[in-house]
């Protein structure tokens, strides 16, 4: 099968890739740095020449809900008429559980996406996911100020990156199936705790500040809202087993 995916060099989109490879799949990357602008256009036609399902991970960095919505509203837009014009036949996109609870900040962005897809002319799949494994090291990289990392006050089933690979894989090789379970990772943990294991697995360990964010996104960090629903889909790595696998970092 020929699998395009957008974002393809990102935390999710390398796994995925991986995971399409080794599973056979003529795979086409959709990023920049293979010639392909998804906020243009550009570089789009020639790349989706044959695909038969195309597997949307991209994603932009910002907490602006003006930002995420824009990149999103583009980005979207221009991929699924492409699409069309190619006449693919399955389109697979990654959003994010609470995404429509919670439409705040970069989840505003991914309400527009699911928006777009659910309302657009390529039979479509929607998986939502809870936060990655990873999360956890953006939060230390950016909320770190000399030797205090601060951190936002936060319930989490974090899921790793690469078993939400093999999940969107799974579902790009079968027929479109809307709304198929949530994923999330095997266990409830408190965001603090993952935001401290990840910093003594590195060798940076140091005092860590819990902050309770104002406003309607920090108390659905707080209340659940942001943990899947029951019947979600489990994935097999817990994130100590994730941790343990780093490097320290020099």
């Amino acid at each position: 099968m020929k699998i395009a995916i957008a974002g393809g060099t990102g935390t999710v989109g390398r796994h995925v890739v991986a995971v399409a490879r080794e599973r056979g799949h003529d795979v086409v990357v959709l990023t920049r740095s293979n010639g392909v602008n998804l906020m243009t256009g550009a570089g789009l036609a020639p790349s989706l020449d044959g695909v038969e399902v195309v597997v949307d991970v991209s994603s932009t960095l910002t907490q602006s809900a003006k930002k995420s919505r824009e990149f999103y509203e583009t980005a979207t837009t221009n991929l699924l008429a492409a699409e069309k014009r190619a006449a693919v036949p399955h389109h697979v996109a990654l959003s994010i559980v609470g995404s429509d609870k919670a439409p705040f900040g970069y989840y505003a962005g991914k309400e527009v996406q699911e928006q777009l897809v659910t309302a657009g002319p390529i039979p479509w799949t929607i998986v939502r996911a809870t936060q990655f494994h990873e999360f956890a090291q953006q939060l230390f990289s950016q909320m770190r100020f000399g030797p205090v990392t601060v951190v936002p006050k936060m319930v989490s089933q974090p899921v790793a990156a690469r078993d939400v690979g093999e999940y969107l894989i799974s579902l790009a090789e079968s027929d479109p199936a809307g709304r198929p379970a949530d994923l999330a990772g095997p266990e409830v943990l408190q965001m603090v705790d993952m935001v401290k294991a990840y910093a003594a697995a590195v060798g940076k360990p140091g005092p860590t500040l819990e902050v309770s964010l104002p406003g309607g996104f920090g108390r659905a960090m707080r209340d659940g809202t942001l943990l899947p629903t029951p019947g979600a889909r489990l994935g097999r790595t817990t994130f100590q087993q994730w941790v343990s696998a780093l490097d320290p970092i020099s």
